[in-house]
C-alpha cells in the first residue's frame, strides 16, 4: 500500500481548484493557493528565515513559513510557471473577474497587471502552435485572451459560451500545442491557435481538463463523470454522486504511462489506469480536495504527487517502487474486487445454464406457451427499428419517435435505452403495463440540442407468460437534425434570414447528406438540382428552406443563426471542405445586437463615471478625516462630530454607489457575452481561414467601434466594402 511521504496542516483554508506550485526563486517548489477575504498565500517551507516586505505581501501570523500576497478581490483562477523564459524562475499569475496579474514572487513585484473586462474563470500558461513565447491563456465571459511575458494581447478569440477550464495538449500530434476549452455549453473544443480544429460534445459543464501524454486528456464534468479522451475518441469514463474538483496526471506506479489523479468533493483521491478506468490507488482526506499538484517539494529530486484540502492538509505521495507495482491499492480493495468478481461468476455461471435449457428445448421441438416461461424464443425471432418524426397531437408535443418490433408473435416487456445529453442520467425505460404488451414499442425522444447521438438499446422479449426474458442489444444513431419534418415548400412563408454559398458537390451528394442527418420519409424521392427542401423545427415551428442550384450554389434559410451554423458545419465535415466563405444576412439577429451594443456603451460611460464619483468621494473622505482629527486635538468636539457625521453620511453614499456599480458589472457581462457569441455565431458561418478572419475582423470592428463594419463582416466575411 502507498503511504504519503509527507503531512502538512496549515491554519489556511484553500479555495477548491486553485492550488499550484512554482519555484519562484529558481530552485525551490513552494506551493501557492487562494484563500479567503481575496488573498493568495505562499508556503515555502525552504527558507523559513526568509521574510517578504512589499505592498502586496504580509507574513502570516498563523505560520512563519506562509505568506499572504493581498489581491484584495475574489480569486477566480491561480496558475504557476515559465512566463519569461530569460528571468530563469517561475511566475505566480492570478486571475479574478476583472483583472490579470502576474506576480514576481522572488523580486515581490508586479510583471503586469491588465484589466479583462470578460473575466478569467480558468487560466492555463505555455506554449500555443507557432507563438514562440509562453502565453498565460484565460478563458472567461465567451472569449480567450493569452498575454505575454509584459501583459501584451497576442491571442484573442471567441467560444461559444463561459469558459470553465483549459488546458494545453499535443492533440493532432504535430509537435505543437493546442488549446483545449471547456465551456457551460457542455463542449470541449480544441483550438490550433485561433482556429477550431474539432468539437466533442459532453452531457455537462466541463470542469476540468488535463494533458496526460500525446494527444491523450483527461476530463471532469459537473455532474461527477470524469474520463479520457485520446484525440476525439473517448477511452473510458465513470460517473460518481461525488464532484470530481481537481484532475492531474501522474504515473504513480512507475510503469512509464500516466495515471488520471482525481480529487474528489468528497475528500477522496484516487488514480485510474488511463487505458481503463481501474482504480490502481486510492486514499482519503477529511474535507474536500481542493487540487492536485506535483512537485519536488522535499527537495531530494524526486517529483511527488501533491495533494490538498479545502482545510489546508497536504499529502505528498512518492511514486511506487518497482517492487509495490501493482499493488498501490490496500487489502481492502482487493477484497471489494474479489467480491465483484464473484457476482459477475455467478451471474455469467446463471447465464450459461439458461442458455443450456434453451439449447435442449430447441433440440427436443418447437418451442410451446411453457417453454416461453423460461425466457425461450423462435431462434428465427429478429428486432426491428425505425426512426421517424411525429408531429405530435393535443395531449403530446411533436419529437422524433424510434420505433421497435419483432418479426413475429412474441412480445416486447421492457425496452432500456441509454444515449448522452437526452434523457435525464443519460438513461430511460419503457416498461408497458401487463394489458398493453404487444409486439411493437413506440417510444418518444427529444434531443435539446442538434447532434447526433448513439442510442443503445437492451430490449427485453419473450411471450407474455414469460418470467425469463432474451435481450436484444443493438445500436442506433439519431441523426444530427432530426427534430426538424419535411414539409411541402408552399405550406409556409420562407424566412427572411439566410446563408450564401458554393459547394463543389453534385446534387447527389447533397441528398446523400440530407438523408443522413435528417429523418427523411421513406417515399421521399428528391431530383437532380435545382431543388429545394424544407423543413419545419418540432421545437419551436421555424422554417427551413435549403435550396440547390445547378451551379452549386446553396442557400440556407432559416431565422435560426446557430442553426445556420450547424448545417455548414455539418456539410463542410462531411463534403470535407477546408474552407469556405458565406454571405448571409440576419435581419431580425442583427438588429438585436445592434441594440445590445448600444446597450454596452451605456454602460462603460456609467461605469467611467461611477468610477469617477468614487474617486472623487475617496478624496473628500481623506480631506473629513483629516479635518475631523484636527478638531479633535483641538477639542472642539461639536466640529468633530459634524465632520464624522459628514464621513458616515459619505460612507453611506459610497456603499449605495459600490452596489450599482456591481449591477451595472453584472449588466455589462451579459450584454459582453451576447456580443461574443454573436462573433462566434458569424465565425461557425465559414470553415477554415475565412473563419478566423471574421473573428478577428469583427474583433478590430469593435475596438474601432464601428458598428456598420461590424455587421459588414458578420455579412460578407470582409471589412472591405
Amino acid at each position: 500500500m502507498l503511504l504519503p511521504v509527507f503531512t502538512l496542516k496549515l491554519r489556511h483554508k484553500i479555495n477548491p481548484r486553485m492550488v499550484a506550485v512554482g519555484r519562484y526563486d529558481g530552485t525551490h517548489p513552494c506551493l501557492a493557493a487562494a484563500t479567503q477575504a481575496g488573498k493568495v498565500f505562499i508556503h515555502n517551507p525552504h527558507t523559513r528565515s526568509q521574510h517578504f516586505r512589499a505592498p502586496r505581501v504580509l507574513q502570516s501570523p498563523l505560520e512563519s513559513d506562509v505568506s499572504l500576497l493581498n489581491i484584495n478581490q475574489a480569486v477566480s483562477c491561480l496558475t504557476a510557471g515559465v512566463l519569461n523564459p530569460e528571468l530563469g524562475y517561475d511566475t505566480l499569475l492570478v486571475g479574478t473577474q476583472t483583472n490579470l496579474l502576474a506576480y514576481d514572487v522572488y523580486n515581490n513585484s508586479d510583471l503586469f497587471y491588465r484589466e479583462v473586462a470578460d473575466g478569467a474563470n480558468a487560466i492555463v500558461l505555455g506554449t500555443l502552435g507557432d507563438i514562440s513565447s509562453p502565453l498565460a491563456i484565460i478563458g472567461g465571459n465567451c472569449v480567450l485572451q493569452g498575454f505575454d511575458r509584459e501583459g501584451n494581447d497576442l491571442f484573442w478569440t471567441v467560444t461559444g459560451d463561459n469558459v470553465h477550464s483549459l488546458a494545453l495538449c499535443d492533440f493532432d500530434s504535430d509537435g505543437k500545442k493546442e488549446l483545449l476549452v471547456g465551456s457551460e455549453d457542455f463542449d470541449i473544443r480544441v483550438f490550433k491557435e485561433d482556429e477550431i480544429v474539432t468539437e466533442m460534445t459532453e452531457t455537462e459543464i466541463i470542469t476540468s481538463l488535463c494533458p496526460m501524454y500525446g494527444s491523450r486528456f483527461g476530463y471532469a464534468l459537473s455532474n461527477g463523470t470524469v474520463g479520457v479522451y485520446d484525440k476525439t475518441a473517448r477511452y473510458w469514463r465513470i460517473k460518481s454522486k461525488n464532484h470530481a474538483v481537481s484532475i492531474h496526471a501522474f504515473d504513480l506506479d512507475s510503469d512509464g504511462v500516466c495515471e488520471l489523479i482525481t480529487g474528489w468533493s468528497n475528500g477522496k483521491v484516487d488514480a485510474r489506469s488511463d487505458r481503463t478506468g481501474e482504480v490502481i490507488f486510492k486514499d482519503n482526506f477529511s474535507a474536500a480536495i481542493a487540487g492536485v499538484v506535483e512537485g519536488d517539494y522535499c527537495g531530494d529530486g524526486r517529483v511527488q504527487l501533491i495533494c490538498c484540502s479545502v482545510d489546508g492538509e497536504i499529502r505528498g505521495y512518492l511514486p511506487g517502487s518497482d517492487e509495490m507495482r501493482g499493488n498501490l491499492v490496500d487489502t481492502s480493495v482487493e477484497q471489494d474486487l474479489i467480491r465483484e468478481l464473484s457476482q459477475k461468476k455467478q451471474n455469467l455461471l446463471l447465464e450459461l445454464r439458461n442458455y443450456e435449457e434453451n439449447a435442449k428445448v430447441e433440440v427436443s421441438g418447437p418451442p410451446n406457451e411453457a417453454d416461453g416461461q423460461r425466457g425461450v424464443i423462435p431462434a428465427n425471432t429478429k428486432l426491428h427499428t425505425a426512426l421517424s418524426v411525429n408531429l405530435g397531437s393535443e395531449t403530446q408535443a411533436a419529437h422524433a419517435e424510434l420505433c421497435i418490433s419483432t418479426s413475429n408473435d412474441t412480445i416486447i416487456r421492457a425496452v432500456l435505452i441509454f444515449a448522452e445529453g437526452i434523457f435525464l442520467g443519460e438513461s430511460h425505460v419503457v416498461h408497458p403495463s401487463l394489458h398493453s404488451l404487444s409486439s411493437s414499442i413506440r417510444i418518444p425522444i427529444t434531443p435539446p440540442k442538434d447532434v447526433p447521438v448513439d442510442l443503445h438499446l437492451k430490449t427485453f422479449v419473450g411471450y407474455r407468460s414469460s418470467t425469463q426474458f432474451h435481450v436484444f442489444e443493438l445500436t442506433r444513431q439519431l441523426p444530427r437534425f432530426s427534430m426538424y419534418a419535411l414539409t411541402s415548400p408552399g405550406s409556409a412563408s420562407q424566412p427572411l434570414s439566410y446563408v450564401n454559398f458554393t459547394i463543389a458537390e453534385r446534387a447527389q451528394r447533397v441528398v446523400i447528406w440530407l438523408s443522413q442527418n435528417f429523418l427523411l420519409p421513406e417515399d421521399t424521392s428528391i431530383q437532380n438540382a435545382p431543388f429545394q427542401v424544407c423543413f419545419t423545427s418540432l421545437r419551436n415551428g421555424s422554417q427551413l428552406r435549403i435550396q440547390i442550384k445547378l451551379s452549386g450554389e446553396i442557400t440556407v434559410n432559416t431565422d435560426d443563426i446557430d442553426l445556420a451554423g450547424d448545417i455548414i458545419q455539418s456539410m463542410a465535415s462531411f463534403f470535407a471542405v477546408e474552407d469556405l466563405q458565406v454571405e448571409a444576412d440576419f435581419p431580425a439577429y442583427f438588429e438585436e445586437l445592434r441594440k445590445v451594443l448600444v446597450k454596452v456603451d451605456e454602460y462603460h460611460s456609467v461605469h467611467q463615471k461611477l468610477s469617477a464619483d468614487m474617486a472623487d468621494n475617496s478624496n473628500l473622505i481623506r480631506s473629513l478625516l483629516v479635518r475631523a482629527e484636527d478638531a479633535r486635538l483641538m477639542k472642539d468636539m461639536k466640529a468633530m462630530k459634524n465632520r464624522y457625521m459628514e464621513l458616515y453620511d459619505l460612507n453611506k453614499d459610497l456603499l449605495n454607489g459600490y452596489k450599482i456599480r456591481c449591477n451595472n458589472h453584472t449588466e455589462l457581462l451579459g450584454n459582453l457575452k451576447a456580443v461574443n457569441q454573436a462573433i462566434q455565431r458569424a465565425g461557425r458561418l465559414r470553415v477554415g481561414k475565412p473563419k478566423s478572419q471574421v473573428i478577428a475582423a469583427c474583433r478590430d470592428a469593435i475596438r474601432s467601434n464601428s458598428i456598420s463594419t461590424l455587421f459588414r463582416v458578420m455579412r460578407v466575411g470582409t471589412a472591405s466594402s
